[in-house]
């Protein structure tokens, strides 16, 4: 009987031994404790009555009473895995201390780093030294090619590569119109063209315009020769004579110009006088709406006006006609382009006056087909 009751004494005496323990959590991998300040040992509780023999594990025991540690210090969980604990509301930092970064070591009482110096690390505008301004170096005259080849071989092989990159001559012949016109009564054709020889500055220019009517022949026909001369990027200024053979013979003194203004319009304009005193105007444009690479609807108009009064030309002072058209063509080629449209031509004023006098229609609106086409 004796031994019975030591022996159930010696569990009773291990569980006691394992609570008087202190946990330290600071030995198991990845729990790094921090530092706690000294305190100052707590007051030891008194002692409970003795637990009655209950059926209480070892462990149990250990657990729920707090006497078993009375010299813990309080556990940190904030560093165990998992366990995410808000930060307390801080005041503001003063400036950073980089030395406390790992492999940062600042020397005792040294000043901190100011990293504004450092290349790439932009902390804002800054005065900017005053360059002065010079022209630029004139061009080299002389050429490394002269110290191997003679002096007029190299000249003439520099008047050739002009020539061929912005002084070459070149030409171009272009019909803007050549149409079959079909409107009621007479069927009538009509015909638009230039040709012109020259470098990108300066350039000859041929213009020709006329109209006429099946079966009664050309009602109208002119030619112009003009000298062109580039004074923009994108405008010349014309200047020469203009001979009309239909219906009258005149020649006329013509300045013009053609320009490509902005969004694609291509306009012309001028103005004739003629060797009786006649002065006449003209102005005209076009715009090309791309529907697709090759198939381009082309609005025209064209407006003709006069200062005076000429019952011989059949022409009246203001607006003396115009004409409106809408074509589209397909570039089979960009050199060769058929096309179909409308066109709608109008008298003005006292143009439309001797129009009535001498039988003639004053307006008219034409099915037009033709060709556009260059080379």
């Amino acid at each position: 009987m004796n031994r019975l009751a030591l022996i159930s004494l010696i569990p009773l005496a291990l569980a006691t031994s394992v609570a008087a323990q202190t946990m330290d959590h600071s030995s198991m991998p990845g729990m790094a404790m921090p530092a706690q300040p000294a305190q100052k040992p707590k007051p030891k509780p008194k002692a409970k009555p003795a637990a009655a023999p209950a059926r209480k594990t070892p462990q149990s025991k250990t657990a729920s009473s707090p006497a078993a540690t009375p010299s813990a210090a309080p556990m940190d969980h904030s560093t165990m895995p998992g366990m995410t604990m808000p930060a307390p509301a801080a005041p503001a930092a003063p400036a950073p201390d980089h030395s406390a970064m790992p492999g940062m070591a600042m020397p005792a009482g040294a000043a901190p780093m100011d990293h504004s110096a450092m290349p790439g690390m932009d902390m804002g505008p800054t005065a900017q030294p005053d360059i002065p301004k010079s022209p630029p170096p004139p061009p080299p005259a002389d050429r490394a090619a002269d110290r191997f080849f003679p002096r007029a071989e190299m000249d003439q092989a520099v008047a050739q590569l002009r020539r061929e990159h912005g002084a070459a001559i070149t030409s171009k012949v272009m019909t803007n119109l050549a149409e079959f016109q079909a409107r009621k009564g007479a069927d009538g054709y009509r015909w638009d063209g230039q040709a012109w020889f020259g470098g990108d500055i300066n350039r000859f220019v041929l213009k020709s315009e006329g109209e006429g009517t099946r079966g009664e022949g050309v009602e109208a026909a002119e030619l112009q020769a003009l000298y062109s001369r580039a004074v923009g990027v994108y405008t010349d200024v014309q200047i020469g004579v203009r001979q009309d053979f239909e219906p009258h013979n005149r020649t006329y003194a013509t300045v013009g110009f053609e320009s490509l203004f902005p969004y694609w319009f291509d306009i012309e304009g001028a103005a004739f006088l003629s060797n009786k005193g006649e002065l006449l105007g003209r102005i005209e444009g076009t715009y090309d709406l791309r529907l697709t690479n090759r198939l381009i609807l082309q609005p025209r108009a064209e407006f003709n006006l006069a200062a005076q009064d000429t019952i011989e030309t059949r022409t009246g002072s203001g607006l003396s006609n115009a004409e409106l058209g809408l074509r589209l063509r397909y570039e089979i080629r960009r050199e060769f382009a058929p096309y179909i449209g409308v066109s709608w031509d109008r008298k003005f004023g006292k143009t439309a006056d001797y129009a009535r006098t001498f039988g003639e229609d004053v307006k008219a609106t034409s099915f037009v087909v033709g060709v556009r086409a260059f080379f």
